[in-house]
C-alpha cells in the first residue's frame, strides 16, 4: 500500500529545494514519505539536469561589487537569457554569492555548488559563478567598484597606489569598456609577445621597407597596435577614454596615482 502524500509534505519539500511541486510529490512518492530521501533523490536529479546543460553558454546574468572600509569584492553569476537574469531568486542567489565573498574571501564562491545546481534545476538554464575576487587594499590605497548600466553584465574592480576614488572608478569605467588583457608591458607572456613581433616583421608591410630600419618599424607597431589595442591590450598604453589625448599611464601619473591591480569581471562573453 502506496504512503499517502499530503499537501503540507510537498510544499515543505519544494520550500527546502525549490523545486517543482509535482517533482517533490514523485520524490516524495517514491522514498515512501522520507522528506530527507526525497531531497537527496531531488538533488541527484538536480545533478544530472545540471551535467546535461554544463556545456550551455551563459551570455546573460549580472555582475556585482562591494566597496566598504578598505575591502573591495567582486562576482559575475552568468545564465542564458535576460529573464533569468532578472528573476528574483536569480538575483538572491548572485547577492548571496557576493555577501559570502566581501566577508571569507574569493573560495567562500565553491560553498554554493549545491545551491548552483539546485537554482540550474528549477531554473532550466546553465548558470555559473566567474570571476570572484576579493581585494584587502593597504593604507593609503583607493579601492573602487563599477558595473557597466543598464545591463551590468561586466563590472571592474581597480586598486590604486595614491590618487582619488573619482580617479579609481574612472578607471574602473575604463577598464569596463577597453577590456586590456595585461597591466604593463612586462605582464605580456614573452612567447606571446615574440610571436606578435615575427607576424609583424615578416609582413609585406615591413618587408618593403629597408632591412635596417625593420625593428625600429615593427616596435612602432607593436606599440600602436598590439600594446595600445582595444580591446586587449597594455592598460597603461591604452588612450584613455576620458581625454583621448594620453594614456592611461599618463592619466594616472598627473595624478600622482599607479596601479595596484584590477579585476574584470564579464558575463557577456566580452
Amino acid at each position: 500500500m502506496s504512503t499517502t502524500i499530503s499537501a503540507s509534505l510537498v510544499k515543505e519539500l519544494r520550500d527546502l529545494t525549490g523545486a517543482g511541486m509535482m517533482d517533490c510529490k514523485r520524490a516524495l512518492e517514491e522514498t515512501d514519505g522520507d522528506v530527507e530521501a526525497a531531497r537527496t533523490l531531488l538533488r541527484e536529479r538536480g545533478m544530472a539536469s545540471a551535467g546535461k546543460r554544463a556545456g550551455r553558454t551563459t551570455t546573460e546574468g549580472l555582475v556585482g561589487f562591494i566597496v566598504e572600509e578598505g575591502r573591495g569584492s567582486i562576482v559575475g553569476i552568468g545564465c542564458e537569457t535576460e529573464p533569468v537574469s532578472k528573476n528574483e531568486e536569480f538575483q538572491e542567489f548572485a547577492a548571496r554569492v557576493l555577501r559570502a565573498i566581501h566577508a571569507e574571501g574569493a573560495g567562500a564562491a565553491e560553498s554554493f555548488e549545491d545551491e548552483r545546481i539546485e537554482l540550474i534545476s528549477k531554473l532550466g538554464e546553465n548558470i555559473v559563478i566567474v570571476g570572484p575576487a576579493r581585494f584587502e587594499a593597504p593604507s593609503g590605497n583607493v579601492l573602487a567598484g563599477y558595473a557597466h548600466p543598464p545591463a551590468n553584465k561586466i563590472g571592474v574592480l581597480v586598486e590604486l597606489e595614491g590618487g582619488s576614488s573619482e580617479l579609481a572608478r574612472f578607471l574602473a569605467m575604463h577598464i569596463s569598456f577597453a577590456a586590456p588583457e595585461w597591466a604593463t608591458r612586462g605582464d605580456v607572456p614573452a612567447e606571446m609577445l615574440e610571436k606578435e613581433r615575427t607576424i609583424y616583421l615578416n609582413s609585406d608591410e615591413v618587408q618593403s621597407k629597408p632591412e635596417q630600419a625593420r625593428e625600429k618599424i615593427v616596435d612602432g607597431m607593436l606599440a600602436k597596435r598590439f600594446y595600445a589595442a582595444t580591446p586587449g591590450g597594455v592598460l597603461v598604453d591604452q588612450a584613455w577614454i576620458h581625454d583621448s589625448t594620453k594614456t592611461v599611464g599618463q592619466a594616472l601619473s598627473e595624478a600622482g596615482a599607479s596601479l595596484a591591480r584590477f579585476a574584470r569581471v564579464s558575463v557577456a562573453g566580452s
